[in-house]
C-alpha cells in the first residue's frame, strides 16, 4: 500500500505519518527532509537559495540518501548524517526555496518513487498525491489553521532550544505557504481524489487513528 500525505508546513504531517507507520507496520518516508538536505547543501556553499541557477550548479555534486534506524528515518547529505541540522529554521526557508526549482524536484522524485516501489509506505510532502505517487491507494491532505500550525512549530522549536518567537514562526509559515502553493512546477494542492483532514482541533494521535481507519477501509476494498 502507498499512502500519500500532503499539506502545508506545520500541519503535523511528519509526526502523524510516523505514528501511522508504527500502527500499520509500514515504512515512513519524509520527503521534506530531502529538500531540506538540498537547501542545507546550498547554504553550505554560500549560495542564495532563491538563486535557481546557483542551486542547479551544485546538484551534480549533491547526493541525498535515507536510511531507517530503529524505525526512525535518517537523512544523509553526501554520506553525512544531517538529520538534526536540517531542522534549523533557516533551513526550512531554504528548503521551500529550492523546492520551487524543477531540476531539484526531478532529482528527488526519482529517489522517492524508487523507495515507494520497494515496500509499503506512507510518504508525506507537498506534492505526493498529485505528482510523486498519483497512484497511491490513499491520499490525505492534512491541514490546520495558520495560527495553530505556528503554535505547534514554535513549541517544537523551543523544545529543541531554538531561540525564536511566535510572530517569526508565523511569518516563516506564511512565506512557505505562498512559496509552496505558488510555484509553477508541482505546487502544493490537494489531489482531486484526496481526503481533506483538518486537524486544527485534533491531537496527533486522533489524526493518526483516522488515517489508519481510512487505510484499513481502503485495504479491505482492495482485497475484495
Amino acid at each position: 500500500m502507498k499512502i500519500a500525505v500532503d499539506g502545508p508546513a506545520g500541519a503535523g504531517k511528519s509526526t502523524i505519518s510516523k505514528e501511522v507507520a508504527k500502527k500499520l507496520g509500514i515504512i515512513y518516508i519524509d520527503t521534506g527532509a530531502m529538500y531540506r538536505a538540498i537547501g542545507l547543501a546550498a547554504v553550505r556553499h554560500g549560495i542564495d537559495t532563491a538563486d535557481a541557477e546557483g542551486v542547479k550548479s551544485i546538484l551534480g555534486e549533491v547526493e541525498v540518501s535515507i536510511s531507517h534506524e530503529g524505525g526512525v528515518q535518517q537523512i544523509f547529505l553526501n554520506g553525512e548524517n544531517v538529520s538534526e541540522e536540517i531542522r534549523l529554521p533557516e533551513i526550512s526557508v531554504a528548503a521551500s526555496n529550492v523546492a520551487t526549482i524543477p531540476e531539484v524536484r526531478l532529482k528527488l522524485v526519482e529517489l522517492q518513487r524508487r523507495l515507494a516501489a520497494s515496500c509499503d509506505v506512507i510518504m508525506d510532502g507537498r506534492d505526493i498525491g498529485t505528482y510523486v505517487l498519483p497512484d497511491a491507494e490513499l491520499k490525505i491532505f492534512l491541514t490546520a489553521s495558520v495560527e495553530e500550525r505556528a503554535k505547534r512549530r514554535l513549541r517544537e522549536l523551543l523544545e529543541k532550544g531554538v531561540d525564536t518567537d511566535f510572530e517569526s514562526v508565523r511569518a516563516d509559515m506564511e512565506y512557505r505557504d505562498k512559496n509552496d502553493s505558488g510555484r509553477e512546477f508541482a505546487p502544493l494542492k490537494a489531489a482531486e481524489d484526496s481526503i481533506i483532514l483538518d486537524n486544527t482541533s485534533l491531537t496527533a494521535e486522533e489524526s493518526a487513528e483516522e488515517i489508519c481507519r481510512l487505510a484499513h477501509d481502503r485495504g479491505e476494498v482492495a482485497q475484495k
